[in-house]
């Protein structure tokens, strides 16, 4: 699993007009899901994500938690994490999983945020989405379970 991670003041996410998520201080997090990620994965993901420390104390430091500031979440899929730009001028997404894999990990790691008592919104899965965000910093932050130990 791939998530790109925004710091944000706000976040809203549109489909078709209507507003279908949003959020006060907390995380946008975009979420690719590939052919190989299990739920072993999605819990590695959720647990690295909900526990990062990356807020501003009272001294400027990221050293405050999602927990420490009350923030909320809004999970957005994005297969297009999984695209590559390798040849042609055409991404390609092989990579990223069908729905039929992509659609249980995207509402497992949804669930699983929620199991820790985070309020979580999130788009529609598979629909055009306008997603606005009020990105504090800018911070951001690309994790791939891949990557993590």
């Amino acid at each position: 699993m791939r998530a790109v991670l925004s710091k944000v003041k706000s976040a809203s996410v549109r489909v078709d007009g209507e507003t279908v998520g949003q959020i006060g201080t907390g995380y946008l997090i975009l979420l690719g899901v590939t052919h190989e990620d299990t739920d072993a994965q999605c819990r590695k993901l959720a647990d690295k994500l909900c526990s990062l420390r990356v807020f501003d104390d009272e001294n400027d430091k990221i050293n405050l938690s999602l927990d420490d500031v009350g923030g909320e979440l809004l999970v957005v899929s994005q297969f297009t994490l999984y695209g590559s730009c390798r040849k042609g001028r055409r991404p390609e997404f092989l990579n990223a999983a069908r729905p039929e894999v992509a659609v249980p990990l995207y509402e497992r790691f949804v669930a699983l945020c929620r199991e820790k008592g985070y309020r979580v919104e999130t788009g529609v899965f598979g629909a055009h989405m306008e997603v606005e965000s009020v990105n504090d910093g800018p911070f951001t932050l690309v994790v791939d379970t891949a990557d993590l130990k």
